[in-house]
């Protein structure tokens, strides 16, 4: 029998070939970490600088990166998810051995929840102690286990020379199909090993970074939106993360249609988009009652849109088709049967769906989308109109003066219960980037989004409405605003209660029969000023405007309290009953 014949080194593929002469060099895995987050475009850590890590941020920051201290983990992660979304690329948190990795969990069950592409980097102690038969280890415990459900992937260094290949796998799942968190951990052994390695590789040379739509799908669905007589754009939250708002733009100013944002999807074209209406609103209703068609854009037609099967969707014509844009083949027809689906990444489906609507016709004006606009409009006038200047203030009047200050190209922030419902309603949003919890509703997030988002956007102001309990979970974090020179603007809607417990205390026993969803009253604006913010309490309607002009002119962080009436906040609360709804048949 012949030998089997080996492979010819000379005649290897030229990337092989290229790669295996690339010279190598000694390098630390601390900076081997380092080039390999370069290579992702990733300038930014967040993390506490304990000793397992303060090599690594010795060097990030010799190299330029900029490190950010939160003062507590779960803010940090908070604060990468928020750099995530706003600029469309991993962001990544360090967390200390133990205790430290603990406290990041709840950040990444959230990021899992939002799809938020974080990279959580744990320290642990060395790798031996997982086989010792010891008790009661010291600041020690097996830390990807906890992780594990939560997150796409979980990647262990056992080995120095496998850094490279658990952060490319890490990148390669936090970004693959529904992006998502992961967890990295990076044992104490190997800080301050030295590898012989080549330059890390660009992403281009691990993972895919492009993906179009099979071209006979976008044919299909090109020739369903031809031949619809009314089609809506169905615009959801990865616009956001996928930042995806010119290629949205593009598609909707070719069709002129309805272009109907989701919770999540808020600001992915401004409300005051002459297209634009809002889900569950009476215009938004109608059109979709009248519609054949629906182009489901980066949204995953979840419960709080009812699967695009109840509610709303009942009125009208039930069998209108379902075109969906999805990078992931698995979500589709989960929630609801889809017609086409077109699966890639948006930024490149969407201007091939318009390259293929253009060889089609022109599509005209919409007269009716005209009349639901203005319908849109005349409510929320008459919403704004009937709220009442009293003092304590009433939260939606404090909506409407709050954001008339608020500057066109803004980042806005939004935290809380009740007070979601009352910005929900209020507010026309004019701004672009648009950030809260909309998936998992995770309180706390505000104040850490709202650093997160001003590191990655300095040119742009950060303003941060939120609920007084919601502020209270990081309100620690004002110091890192303050230390890292962050000039974001945090309102408060102060009414010294739990306010949506407050309204569910009286729907399920009635009034008078709640249990401890009153607290004391706080003055936020001298917590502020005791941090080194500035800080304002306002009682008047009246002086809301000219108390916003003047914490967006100091340039350096600022807290607005404003006191608002607890009965209103809580029991008159908007859209109370699509807020309940969005919990299914629970209710």
């Amino acid at each position: 029998m012949n030998a089997p014949r080996l492979p010819d080194p000379s005649i290897a593929p030229r990337a092989l070939r290229a790669e295996a002469t690339t010279p190598s060099r000694d390098v630390s895995v601390d900076a081997r970490i380092l080039e390999l987050l370069e290579a992702e475009g990733i300038r930014t850590l967040f993390g506490i600088p304990d000793p397992g890590t303060q090599c690594l941020f010795r060097a990030a920051t010799e190299r330029g990166f900029e490190i950010v201290a939160p003062h507590h983990e779960q803010a940090g992660g908070f604060m990468a998810d928020a750099m995530a979304r706003v600029t469309g690329k991993p962001a990544v948190v360090f967390g200390n051995q133990g205790p430290g990795v603990a406290n990041l969990v709840p950040a990444a069950i959230c990021a899992a929840k939002e799809k938020i592409p974080v990279v959580f980097v744990g320290e642990q102690r060395s790798r031996r102690l997982d086989a010792q038969v010891r008790r009661s280890k010291f600041q020690y415990v097996s830390q990807a286990p906890f992780f594990a459900p939560a997150v796409k992937y979980v990647g262990v260094i056992e080995f120095a020379e496998q850094v490279d290949e658990i952060f490319h796998e890490a990148f390669r799942q936090a970004l693959g199909g529904t992006p998502g968190p992961v967890y990295i951990e990076y044992p104490s052994d190997h800080v301050g090993k030295v590898l012989s390695l080549p330059a890390a590789q660009a992403p281009s040379r691990y993972r895919v970074v492009r993906q179009q739509a099979d071209p006979e799908m976008i044919v299909q669905a090109a020739e369903l939106i031809a031949a619809a007589r009314l089609p809506i754009v169905l615009a959801g939250t990865a616009i956001h993360t996928a930042r995806g708002h010119t290629q949205l733009e593009e598609l909707t100013g070719l069709l002129h249609s309805p272009v109907i944002l989701t919770w999540g999807g808020r600001g992915a074209l401004p409300e005051t988009h002459a297209q634009v209406l809002m889900y569950s609103g009476a215009a938004a209703n109608e059109a979709i009652a009248e519609s054949d068609l629906i182009v489901a854009i980066g949204t995953s037609i979840g419960e709080t849109l009812h699967y695009g099967t109840g509610r709303h969707w009942r009125a009208g014509n039930p069998d209108r088709r379902w075109i969906q844009v999805e990078r992931d083949p698995a979500n589709v027809g989960v929630n609801r049967p889809v017609d086409v689906p077109l699966i890639g990444d948006l930024r490149d489906v969407l201007p091939q769906l318009c390259r293929e609507l253009r060889k089609r016709r022109a599509f005209g004006e919409r007269p009716q989308l005209a009349l639901w606009r203005g319908r849109q409009s005349a409510e929320r006038r008459a919403l704004i109109d009937s709220a009442p200047d009293t003092k304590p203030i009433h939260p939606g009047r404090m909506i409407v003066d709050v954001c008339r200050e608020i500057p066109d190209d803004a980042v806005l922030v939004r935290d809380g219960g009740c007070t979601s419902l009352w910005e929900l309603a209020y507010n026309e949003i004019r701004q672009r980037d648009y950030l809260w919890t909309s998936h998992f509703g995770h309180l706390g997030t505000g104040l850490p989004y709202a650093i997160g988002a001003q590191l990655a956007c300095p040119a742009r102001r950060v303003v941060l409405i939120t609920g007084d309990s919601a502020f209270q979970f990081h309100i620690a974090e004002l110091e890192t605003a303050v230390r890292k020179h962050l000039p974001i603007v945090c309102v408060i809607n102060s009414d010294g209660a739990w306010g949506m417990e407050h309204m569910g205390f009286r729907n399920a026993f009635g009034a008078g029969r709640d249990v401890e969803v009153k607290w004391g009253a706080v003055r936020f604006d001298r917590i502020a000023q005791g941090y080194g913010a500035y800080g304002e309490y306002v009682e008047r309607t009246s002086e809301i405007g000219p108390a916003m002009r003047r914490a967006l002119a100091t340039g350096q962080p600022a807290v607005i309290q404003i006191a608002t009436d607890p009965h209103t906040n809580a029991f008159e609360a908007p859209n109370w009953a699509e807020f309940v709804s969005w919990y299914g048949d629970y209710y």
